[in-house]
């Protein structure tokens, strides 16, 4: 069984690499009262610069045998402001765009987007519905103009509660009947750390077929009481089967006592050292998304802490066989 590791989008290792350097519409605004133009030079100048080091990043990722990135999501700024629908990105970046598509491809990583928590497909409000399902779209184009299949997706949460669970699932089915086609080809759904359980993500993937990316740590701060991974394991591993793609967790650790809830700078081995264990129950590989402050080095870290552990063979500094 081959266990993958990854990180999510930034650096510690590589100096002067941020693929997510912002302009605000605020800064936007001031410069353009005095320089339209100049003012959105800024902002095509810093994207081009986001895409080239995330460029620098894959080929870390590359050299490193690090097989899984996650793109961040800020790597265009102002991309879906209602005030820049002029500026034509898509097709202004694409030679760019196309040259990180094809380096994933030669490389076979597996890479996704996981748009901000504002995303949210189960909103009962009709503006913010829209918002969410254009800033999917803007998530999707840039996949698309990478030239990357649905194998590339898009990593988001059910979304809020408003107060009943129940009405708030039935009302994400009522609103994924909305979305379009080139977007749900493409997204997966992923258990959150408060509201909606490993269980009742599980659900609702199995009832809408979708894939479902299990955090372990989001699993240990919120579950049913009688919910245990070995009883999600089966199923979650199932919702994979269609996409040619090995089943893919996310792991992380409690920042503090205090806020279990929030990352670590780094990730305690014990947690993924037994999910492993359990995963090797049955024959299929895993992917493990790490998100920690300390990014690739913490990454890094935990590939070297669990090629400690018995039963456990390092491959590359990104992967372990079991």
């Amino acid at each position: 069984m081959l266990v993958r590791f990854g990180f999510v989008a930034m650096s510690v290792l590589q100096e002067k690499a941020s693929p997510s350097k912002a302009v605000t519409f605020k800064n936007y605004q001031q410069l353009a009262r005095q320089n339209p133009g100049a003012a959105l030079d800024k902002v095509k100048r810093v994207a081009r610069e986001n895409l080239f080091n995330t460029l620098r990043l894959l080929r870390h990722c590359q050299v490193n045998g690090v097989k899984l990135y996650r793109f961040s999501s800020k790597i265009i700024p102002l991309a879906t402001h209602p005030e820049l629908t002029d500026w034509d990105y898509l097709t202004e970046l694409s030679p760019q765009l196309q040259q990180i598509g094809e380096f994933v491809k030669q490389h076979e990583m597996r890479v996704t987007f996981h748009p901000d928590h504002f995303t949210l497909i189960n909103t009962p409000r009709e503006d913010v519905f829209q918002a969410s399902v254009n800033d999917l779209m803007h998530h999707c184009r840039l996949l698309e103009v990478m030239r990357l299949n649905d194998q590339a997706k898009l990593i988001t949460h059910i979304g809020g509660g408003y107060g009943n669970k129940k009405s708030a699932l039935d009302k994400f089915i009522e609103n994924w009947a909305r979305i379009p086609q080139n977007i749900a080809r493409r997204i997966a759904l992923e258990n959150d750390d408060k509201t909606f359980t490993a269980r009742d993500t599980l659900c609702l993937c199995q009832k809408l077929q979708l894939p479902m990316v299990l955090d372990i740590h989001h699993f240990s701060c919120n579950h049913e009481t009688d919910s245990r991974l070995e009883d999600i394991y089966p199923g979650f591993v199932d919702t994979w089967q269609e996409t040619g793609l090995p089943p893919k967790i996310h792991a992380s650790s409690p920042k503090s006592e205090a806020d279990s809830r929030g990352h670590h700078d780094y990730v305690e081995p014990g947690s993924v050292y037994n999910f492993i264990k359990l995963a090797r129950e049955l024959p299929i590989d895993l992917d493990v998304m790490v998100e920690a402050k300390q990014k690739d080095q913490a990454m890094f870290k935990l590939v070297q802490d669990l090629s400690q552990l018995p039963g456990i063979v390092p491959v590359s500094a990104a992967s372990v066989r079991i």
